[in-house]
């Protein structure tokens, strides 16, 4: 097992945050994720696969946890392939119910990943992020970490909202590029 660094958390700057996360969560829940979700458990149900997959992740001090992923094509055991989209993490809003989650953050790394960034986990993990609303994926590691770092030391309600406003926009874009 892997030993993971824990950190002390610190206490969040603003309560809104999590108010709004709660508020946010059950509200994607309720319109996004539970219609999708349904629809997976009858598709998954005839091949007789669980719908949902649990990978651990450190969270807020390092502190252990699963995130939830909707089943892909191929997924639920490492070192298959995985075909991945932007609706497979709409799940993790059960993580941001639970307080192990924000609706922004960093994302979750691998329990097994190696993390050289630990002021990433001086704030919950996230949904999505600072680095997928600017270039998702095509960011070398060394800048998505920057961006990452530059969130943890200067994230606040407005700059959640605005990462929020941009993350449909942003995977539409990957998705079809």
């Amino acid at each position: 097992m892997p030993l993971l660094l824990t950190l002390p958390a610190r206490p969040a700057p603003w309560p809104a945050k999590r108010v709004f996360d709660l508020i946010g969560a059950l509200a994607l829940l309720t319109v996004c994720a539970l219609p999708l979700l349904l629809a997976a458990a009858l598709l998954y149900a005839a091949r007789r696969r669980g719908v949902l997959v649990r990978e651990p992740a450190p969270g807020l001090g390092g502190r252990p946890f699963h995130t939830w992923r909707l089943r892909t094509e191929g997924a639920g055991r490492a070192g298959e392939a995985v075909e991945r989209c932007a609706l497979d993490a709409l799940p993790q809003l059960l993580n941001v119910v639970r307080g192990e989650m924000s609706l922004v953050g960093p994302r979750p790394q691998p329990a097994l990943a190696r993390t050289d960034r630990p002021e990433r986990l001086h704030v919950r993990p996230g949904m999505t992020g600072l680095w997928q609303v600017s270039a998702r994926s095509d960011l070398p590691w060394e800048e998505m970490a920057l961006l990452d770092r530059h969130y943890v030391e200067s994230h606040w309600l407005g700059m959640d909202l605005a990462i929020l406003a941009q993350t449909p926009r942003a995977a539409y874009r990957q998705r079809h590029a």
